[in-house]
């Protein structure tokens, strides 16, 4: 599946248990020796009350994490194509807490996602204090960042021109920052207009990928927490575009974009 250019391998673990390891989900991941993708996601059974699924992510080095925007959208419309449920609007339970998803009349999905985490602690960080943004050392110089969780820890940093930014050098170095104790998902944000965003990710455990839902919501966010942007914020990712809308601080963010099935088919792991 895809959303936004954010590819999945999506798999039924509701219907009957699976089991895979870091090195058949690196397999799998591998785009010349496996399916290829950003993430593997994989459908459970929860014994939560009043939850419909659990939801667990792994990310294409082996890794589990805590969240991921693009996939949850993905989760939803794949239950519903399943006939795992008939509710357009489900709870699910993820490392990192509770999400809503519906799926809307035009078939785009709107996310929930839950409060941002601003604390350091909490991303987590290692700061003495709260601040708006913070200087991190890379490559002997000072890089701006904002930090937020969105279930998942973000750095935001402020850049004139997304497409000619050095991700390359500069994403691995931010993700591996000793201030990061789980690393980080280093975000590259273009402001267009209040409104309007463009947006480059790299993500743990990944690279840089064509998109990431929460990496939208974590700019955004940041954004308007710094005042230069104002909700909603739509958001241009090299796969597509991304809708943010967020009220104010201890507010949930809402996230809405599309979700596509590519291909389905078995592999021998």
């Amino acid at each position: 599946m895809q959303g936004a250019g954010n590819d999945f391998v999506v798999v039924d673990g509701f219907s009957a248990p699976v089991s895979l390891t870091p090195t058949q989900i690196k397999k799998i991941a591998n785009r010349h020796f496996g399916v290829g993708c950003d993430q593997l996601l994989i459908v459970e059974k929860t014994s939560t009350p009043k939850v419909d699924f659990r939801y667990r992510i792994f990310n294409a080095d082996g890794g589990e994490v805590e969240q991921c925007g693009n996939g949850a959208r993905c989760f939803v419309r794949f239950v519903l194509e399943k006939g795992l449920t008939q509710k357009s609007e489900i709870t699910v339970e993820t490392a990192s807490g509770l999400i809503t998803l519906t799926l809307r009349d035009d078939n785009q999905v709107t996310v929930n996602m839950g409060a941002p985490i601003f604390e350091p602690a909490k991303v987590p960080f290692v700061a003495e204090n709260r601040q708006k943004t913070y200087a991190l050392q890379v490559n002997s110089h000072a890089v701006s960042v904002a930090v937020v969780s969105m279930g998942n820890p973000h750095a935001v940093t402020l850049v004139d021109d997304v497409d000619n930014a050095n991700v390359a050098e500069l994403g691995p170095q931010i993700e591996a920052h000793a201030s990061f104790p789980q690393r980080v998902n280093a975000g590259f944000m273009q402001i267009v207009n209040p409104h309007e965003i463009k947006l480059r990710v790299y993500e743990r455990g990944s690279g840089e990928t064509l998109s990431c839902g929460t990496g939208a919501c974590a700019a955004a966010v940041s954004g308007i927490a710094l005042g230069l942007l104002q909700s909603p914020v739509l958001v241009h990712t090299r796969g597509g575009k991304l809708n943010i809308e967020w009220a104010s601080e201890g507010k949930p963010v809402m996230m809405t974009g599309s979700a596509e099935i590519v291909f389905e088919g078995k592999i021998e792991v």
